[in-house]
């Protein structure tokens, strides 16, 4: 995938992709300060499930109609557009396209999370606890 990525900037630009290696980092005038939200798996999963629901309320399957013709495109292979294209192809029925929506969004959040939580940079807070964010920043910022 990086080759590929990197035959696309040389191939567009006209450049080696090798001249946007400068080996060295930018300093920057500002710190990151990377900050992670975690809840209860069965809490994640029920908002999950009802932004779904509200999503289809809302008009997905009509937005997807209107982008059929653009099911090929790799941005219409997101969750949500590729189970509703199976829909409008008659081979789901809309229960189980929007019931594979829900599940593959959560498969997704636990990809994330797994992803996230690799990574020691991140400091996690619940996001009901937003005094403790709250404080943080201001001890971490010197506020």
């Amino acid at each position: 995938m990086r080759v590929l990525k990197a035959l696309e900037i040389s191939i567009q630009t006209g450049k080696p992709y090798s001249a946007f290696l400068s080996g060295t980092k930018k300093e920057r005038p500002f710190n990151i300060l990377r900050i992670a939200l975690d809840m209860e798996r069965e809490s994640l999963y029920d908002r999950i499930n009802r932004r779904v629901e509200l999503m289809m309320e809302e008009g997905l399957l009509k937005e997807v109609k209107q982008l059929q013709h653009l099911k090929g495109y790799t941005a219409m292979k997101t969750v949500g557009y590729r189970e509703l294209f199976k829909v409008l192809d008659g081979e789901l029925s809309l229960n189980e396209g929007v019931d594979l929506i829900k599940r593959n969004t959560r498969k997704f959040a636990r990809k994330q999370l797994t992803w996230f939580r690799k990574e020691d940079r991140y400091q996690w807070f619940s996001p009901k606890n937003y005094t403790k964010i709250i404080e943080w920043l201001e001890k971490e910022c010197y506020l």
